[in-house]
């Protein structure tokens, strides 16, 4: 039983840590979604807004358009009955001649060629009224198409305005991405410079090497144990460092924001004392004493950066008295600001 025991407590759960993972993709996936969701809310909102004037004018359009025909039916029907009052007209002027002989019978004709002039006279009048008024819904239905066409026009912009920028957002984006690699790698050249003049300057000393990016001394080169003031000895070796970046800094072009950082790293042995409470402050110190010096040196200090990491950034994990030795150390980076 024991035994048995023992084989399943060394099962190891993998469990909880697929499900952090899916979690996390869960969470991304719902931001992106929440992002696409609040674009396509408000550039709905936009295209609503525009369709629904739209429709109004459509509406308004359909209106004119149903008492125009109304009117137009009505000046048909007036015409109708000015050639009905122009026929009678000239029937009438037919009894008039015909009767002209008899004294009588004319003067009851005149007065009903009056009556029907008068008549028709106010028939035209009507017309002329009837003509007005289509002619202004006429015009009125122009100016409502012209209407329509501006705001459909201006649809048409927006939407073509609103796929130029997105085109032109992405090829920003890929002129900025572009132009940033060309500075990478043109950082990356002057600092590859740099740490081949370095070299050849100080020489090849197992207190000084290369790792990765960073220029890497042991603290033993400047300070003495405990402590952040510069040594004497430390003066040579900073001289030949801040010649180097003078000429450094004349290659470099002036639009390239470039700093050179200075790191300060201990050992994971703790310190306690009134100047340094903890290794945060040691190595901080340590950081600023060196970078003072080499603007003495004539470096600008828009060019300088000190960083204390105390010991939590260990080149050598190990307990021992070489790993402890390996970590107490002052790394300078080239990189951008």
């Amino acid at each position: 039983m024991a035994l048995g025991r023992s084989r399943t407590d060394r099962r190891v759960d993998y469990w909880p840590g697929f499900v952090d993972a899916l979690s996390t993709l869960l969470l991304v996936f719902i931001f992106l979604v929440s992002i696409f969701t609040v674009a396509q809310f408000f550039l709905s909102r936009e295209i609503a807004g525009k369709q629904d004037q739209l429709s109004r004018l459509t509406v308004q359009l359909k209106q004119f358009a149903d008492l125009l025909a109304l009117e137009r039916a009505t000046s048909s029907s007036l015409e109708d009955q000015l050639s009905g009052l122009r026929a009678s007209l000239r029937n009438t002027e037919a009894e008039r001649d015909k009767l002209r002989g008899d004294s009588n019978v004319a003067g009851d004709a005149k007065g009903q060629i009056q009556s029907l002039a008068t008549d028709l006279e106010a028939e035209k009048k009507m017309s002329e009224q009837q003509i007005s008024q289509i002619s202004l819904l006429n015009q009125q239905l122009a100016a409502l198409r012209r209407q329509l066409a501006a705001l459909e026009a201006a649809l048409e912009a927006s939407e073509k305005r609103d796929k130029e920028s997105q085109t032109k957002i992405s090829d920003l984006g890929s002129r900025l991405n572009v132009a940033l690699a060309q500075r990478v790698q043109e950082l990356n050249r002057y600092r590859s410079d740099f740490f081949g003049r370095l070299r050849e300057i100080l020489g090849n000393r197992p207190e000084i090497r290369i790792v990765g990016d960073r220029f890497v001394f042991q603290s033993e080169v400047f300070f003495d144990p405990g402590s952040a003031e510069l040594k004497e000895s430390a003066g040579p070796e900073l001289d030949k460092l801040a010649a180097a970046l003078l000429e450094l800094g004349n290659k470099i072009p002036k639009d390239i924001p470039w700093v050179l950082r200075v790191d300060g790293h201990t050992d994971t042995r703790p310190i306690s004392n009134v100047r340094f409470p903890s290794n945060w402050e040691l190595s901080a110190s340590r950081a600023i004493s060196v970078v003072k010096y080499l603007t003495t040196k004539g470096l600008s200090p828009d060019r300088l950066v000190a960083a204390g990491f105390g010991e939590f950034q260990p080149i050598d994990p190990a307990s021992n008295e070489d790993a402890y030795r390996r970590n107490r150390r002052i790394e300078l980076k080239i990189t951008e600001r």
